[in-house]
């Protein structure tokens, strides 16, 4: 997992509140489990005229020009500025693999479903709950400023704006190191590498007959 340490991004901004994870992923992509090539769908039904299949080609296919996603002032965007509740529905982790393979590595939101809030940080995403007053300014001022870009410290765990204001934000300490250190819970694990060879190597000699 790559760490997340600062990020200063231009902003894309989906302006629905209850979003869910059908709407983010939909279900006929949940028969693979690899984590990537899914950036391409991310709100597939959304985000074209026709119904996505896994390992489609979306290279041709029909877009909805009114989407947030298709449009050009918001192509490279890593920061997606959403409504509250943002990715309730069932807990797939599909959900913030797609979000991820598409390029946003922070979402910011008045509030998130738990499932979702917590896949993300295992995913190396930071999702930041910011109060709904706050991100209806930053949704204005991304509507009238082509190119909005936001200043994402997560040591500091503060955003800034363009103009200068900055807004801070709650984490939790342990989700706050493991982002840092790019650290998901194998990288975890491997962290007692040493811990666990010794353990092996005792119980080969204790129990060879496990072995």
């Amino acid at each position: 997992m790559q760490p997340f340490t600062t990020l200063n991004g231009l902003v894309a901004p989906m302006d629905r509140a209850n979003v869910d994870t059908d709407a983010i992923i939909p279900k006929q992509f949940l028969k693979s489990i690899k984590r990537t090539g899914y950036g391409p769908f991310l709100f597939d039904e959304w985000r074209y005229e026709d119904r996505g299949e896994p390992e489609m080609d979306c290279t041709n296919r029909p877009k909805r020009a009114d989407f947030v996603l298709n449009q050009p002032r918001y192509q490279g965007a890593q920061i997606l500025l959403a409504r509250e509740n943002f990715g309730c529905g069932s807990s797939r982790e599909h959900a913030p693999w797609a979000i991820l393979d598409c390029g946003f590595t922070c979402v910011i939101a008045p509030s998130f479903a738990d499932i979702f809030y917590n896949n993300c940080f295992k995913n190396g995403i930071l999702p930041i709950v910011l109060d709904d007053a706050i991100v209806d300014q930053l949704f204005k001022e991304c509507a009238a400023a082509e190119g909005y870009a936001l200043n994402v410290d997560l040591d500091a765990q503060t955003v800034s704006t363009p103009l200068g204001q900055s807004f801070s934000f709650d984490i939790d300490a342990f989700r706050k190191h493991c982002l840092l250190n790019g650290l998901d819970d194998i990288g975890l694990t491997l962290q007692d590498s040493d811990a666990i060879s010794s353990y092996e190597a005792d119980r080969k000699q204790a129990a060879p007959w496990l072995f």
